[in-house]
C-alpha cells in the first residue's frame, strides 16, 4: 500500500517549497491510493454477501482483490518515482536509495506486526502490512531497471509464480495463523515464509507482477495525456481479454465441469468457490489456474485486477487535470494511507463495527477523510508516513554522503504508505 500527501515527492525536486511542490505532485495518484484504501476499508467491514439471496454484495464485487492489487501497483509507482523516476538512479545514489527502501520494508514489517498482536484470534480483517514489507524486500533488486525489463519480470511473476504456488501448494510447510505475530514468526519461521510468499492472503511472490508494473509506469511520462489514456485503453483491453479468456475456457471448453469432476464438488458448492475463493488454489487439477475469482492469484486474476488498477490509475491522471482540487478528500487520504490504515485496523479489532457495518463504514470513512484533509493542510506528510521517511532518509545520506543527498535529486510522487 504506498504514499502522498503534501510533501509528496515529484519527479522532478526532492527539496522544494511546499507550494511549488504541490503544484507538481500527480494527485491522481494519491486520489488513486485513496480509493484503494475505500475499498480495502469496505470489505473489512461490509457483508460480503447477502443474507437473504446468498449472492455477493455490491461491496464484495467492486473491491474484493482489486484493491490491494491497486495499492501494490501505486506500491511500485512510488518505487520508481523515489529511485529516479524516467531515469533510474545509479552508483552510490542507487546503494542509497536500496537502502532506504529497506528500511522502510524493515518499519512496516514492524508497524504491521504490531498491528497483528493487537488482532483477535479470530480476526476482522486480513493485514497486509506484513506482506507489503515484503513487497518492498523483494523490489530491492529492481530499482535501477528500466520500464522494458520491467514489464518483462513483471510478466513472469504473473505466469510462473500461479503454477509455483498450484505445483508446491501439498508440500509447503502449513501455517495457521491469519495475521503473523512475532512470536508466530520465531515458532513457525517456515510456514510463514511460505505464508508469506506464496500461501498468504496477499502471497508476494504473484504479487510482485502489480508492484513491478507499477514501477515501470513510474519510469514513464505519467504526466502525458497520451500516457493516461493509453492506462485506460490498455486496462480496460486486459481486463475484457481475461475475463473472456476465462469464460470461454470455463464453459466454451468445459473447463467447469472438468473442476466439478477433478475435485468432487457440487454445483452449488463450486459456483461459491468461484465467487468467494476456496481458502487456498486448489491442486485437483490444472483447470482451477482458469478461474479469475477474487485472491485466487491465478494468471488471469492477475490480469482482471492488473487491468482495472491500470484504468483506475489512468483515470484519476486524467480526471484530476482538471478536477484536482475537488478530488482533495481523496488525495488526502491517499497521502498518509499507512497512518489511516493502520487507524483503521486498530479500530477494526475493538469489534464495534459488528452489529452496524454500513453506520461504522461510513464513520471510517468521514473521519479518515476529515483528518486527512485537516491534517495535509496544516502539517503536510502524515504521521506514519513522516516517521518512515525521516529513517529512510537518514540512512540513505549515511550510504550517498551528506552533501550530494542534499542537492536536488529526483523523487519519489508520494511518500505514503509504500
Amino acid at each position: 500500500m504506498e504514499t502522498l500527501r503534501r510533501g509528496g515527492a515529484t519527479d522532478q525536486t526532492a527539496m522544494t517549497e511546499p507550494a511549488v511542490r504541490s503544484k507538481r505532485r500527480l494527485v491522481g495518484i494519491d486520489a488513486a491510493r485513496g480509493l484503494a484504501l475505500i475499498g480495502l476499508m469496505a470489505i473489512h467491514i461490509l457483508p460480503s454477501w447477502n443474507t437473504e439471496t446468498g449472492e455477493a454484495t455490491w461491496s464484495w464485487r467492486l473491491f474484493s482483490g482489486d484493491s490491494a492489487a491497486l495499492f501494490a501497483l501505486l506500491a511500485g509507482v512510488g518505487l520508481a518515482l523515489g529511485s529516479g523516476g524516467r531515469h533510474p538512479r545509479e552508483g552510490r545514489a542507487l546503494a542509497g536509495e536500496r537502502v532506504g527502501v529497506l528500511v522502510r520494508a524493515l518499519l512496516i514489517t514492524t508497524v504491521g506486526l504490531c498491528i497483528n498482536a493487537a488482532m483477535p484470534e479470530n480476526p476482522p480483517a486480513y493485514n497486509i502490512l506484513f506482506y507489503y514489507g515484503v513487497f518492498f524486500l523483494l523490489a530491492i533488486p529492481f530499482l535501477h531497471a528500466k520500464a522494458p525489463t520491467l514489464f518483462v519480470w513483471a510478466a513472469g511473476f504473473g505466469i510462473l509464480a500461479p503454477l509455483l504456488m498450484q505445483g508446491l501448494l501439498d508440500v509447503l510447510p502449513e501455517w495457521w495463523y491469519y495475521n503473523p505475530t512475532l512470536s508466530n514468526v520465531l515458532s513457525n519461521p517456515a510456514g510463514t515464509a511460505s505464508q508469506l510468499l506464496l500461501t498468504g492472503n496477499y502471497p508476494a511472490l504473484p504479487y510482485m507482477t502489480y508492484l513491478l508494473v507499477g514501477m515501470g509506469l513510474g519510469r514513464l511520462d505519467l504526466r502525458a495525456v497520451s500516457t493516461q489514456i493509453r492506462l485506460v485503453f490498455v486496462g480496460v483491453s486486459l481486463w475484457v481479454a481475461a475475463q473472456t479468456i476465462s469464460y470461454v475456457l470455463l464453459y466454451g471448453f468445459e473447463g467447469y465441469f472438468k473442476l466439478q469432476a477433478a475435485s468432487h464438488l457440487s454445483e452449488a458448492k463450486l459456483d461459491e468457490i468461484l465467487v468467494w475463493g476456496a481458502g487456498s488454489l486448489p491442486t485437483t487439477t490444472g483447470w482451477w489456474l482458469t478461474i479469475t475469482t477474487p485472491h485466487s492469484n491465478t494468471p488471469l486474476t492477475i490480469a482482471v485486477s492488473l487491468g482495472v488498477s491500470l484504468a483506475a490509475l489512468g483515470v484519476f491522471l486524467l480526471i484530476s487535470r482538471k478536477i484536482g482540487a475537488w478530488l482533495l478528500p481523496l488525495s488526502a487520504m491517499g497521502s498518509m494511507t499507512l497512518t489511516l490504515y493502520t487507524a483503521h485496523l486498530l479500530v477494526l479489532a475493538l469489534g464495534l463495527h459488528e452489529d452496524a457495518p454500513y453506520l461504522w463504514y461510513a464513520v471510517h470513512l468521514l473521519v479518515a477523510a476529515g483528518f486527512a484533509v485537516v491534517w495535509q493542510l496544516t502539517l503536510g506528510q502524515g504521521p506514519l508516513e513522516r516517521v518512515v521517511a525521516f529513517a529512510a532518509k537518514g540512512t540513505r545520506r549515511l550510504v550517498v554522503g551528506q552533501a550530494q543527498s542534499s542537492s536536488p535529486v529526483r523523487m519519489n510522487d508520494s511518500k505514503r504508505l509504500r
